[in-house]
This record gives structure tokens, C-alpha cells and sequence, in this order.
């Protein structure tokens, strides 16, 4: 077993890329096929600002 990447021979190199590609592989397949039909961005109701409130009067001490 090779406890560095600097003393690792070929064969463990190679390993770790075929590990890579297969995890890029599988999150790319995981992101193309992915259903999102549950978000409607756009046809949600808009929510208009109420007009300014004034506060007036003594607010209470927080001690």
C-alpha cells in the first residue's frame, strides 16, 4: 500500500483517476437526468411592499 502520492507507483495513480472519472461521471449523469418540476420560479404571485409605517411614542427598556 503507498501512503504518499509521491511514492506511489503507476497502478495507484491510475486508480485514483479511474475513481474520478467515475464520481464526475456519475454526478454529471446524477445532474442531467434530475427531474426539478416541483419549482415554478415563474408563475408565482408577486407580493407588493405595504406603504410606510410610522412608530411613534417610547419604545421599552431592555435592562
Amino acid at each position: 500500500m503507498n501512503h504518499s502520492m509521491y511514492s506511489a507507483d503507476r497502478r495507484t495513480h491510475l486508480k485514483i483517476v479511474v475513481v474520478g472519472l467515475l464520481c464526475a461521471t456519475l454526478v454529471a449523469a446524477i445532474g442531467i437526468f434530475a427531474h426539478v418540476g416541483d419549482i415554478d420560479l415563474g408563475t408565482a404571485p408577486l407580493v407588493r411592499a405595504s406603504p410606510t409605517t410610522a412608530v411613534s411614542g417610547h419604545l421599552p427598556i431592555i435592562r
